[in-house]
């Protein structure tokens, strides 16, 4: 009788690649989705939820991304510093200005799972506020979110 089993990966034996994506008008919840995907490894074909098998991503011109609706001035974002009654709010447009890539940061932890390991699949996402990154030795593959589908990309 032969004895059937199955290969679970590692990030020993994954083969990970560096990705470089362009952010300029895409939007920016459906941008922090496939970014979320591809840093988990869900678009691979040996996804394991208890694994990290993701690959890295540099997002470039994250001041470029696009908020639909009226979210650049409704939607906020709230921090605590820790003292009685220390809740600070910045609107994502004040946001956008000052610090441009943790909006986008933000949206992709949100959809990465709460805990060591997605803190550790956070550190695969480099996000760049301007055209220029520090990742060309690693020669990323460009990947075009915006040809995906239509919806994906917007004018700004």
């Amino acid at each position: 009788m032969v004895m059937k089993t199955t290969k679970t990966i590692n990030p020993a034996n994954s083969d990970i690649k560096w990705y470089l994506v362009d952010a300029e008008g895409l939007v920016l919840g459906r941008l922090a989705s496939q970014l979320a995907n591809i840093i988990r490894g869900k678009n691979k074909t040996c996804y394991s939820p208890s694994q990290d098998c993701g690959d890295y991503v540099v997002v470039i011109n994250a001041d470029k991304v696009v908020l639909t609706g009226r979210k650049l001035e409704q939607k906020m974002y709230y921090r605590h510093t820790g003292y009685v009654g220390g809740i600070k709010g910045i609107s994502a447009g004040k946001q956008m200005e000052e610090h441009p890539e943790r909006v986008l940061i933000k949206a992709v932890e949100r959809m990465v799972g709460k805990g060591p390991l997605g803190d550790k699949q956070m550190t695969k996402l480099r996000v760049f506020a301007g055209p220029e990154h520090t990742h060309q030795a690693q020669s990323p593959i460009t990947l075009d979110i915006g040809g995906k589908n239509p919806k994906n990309k917007r004018s700004a």
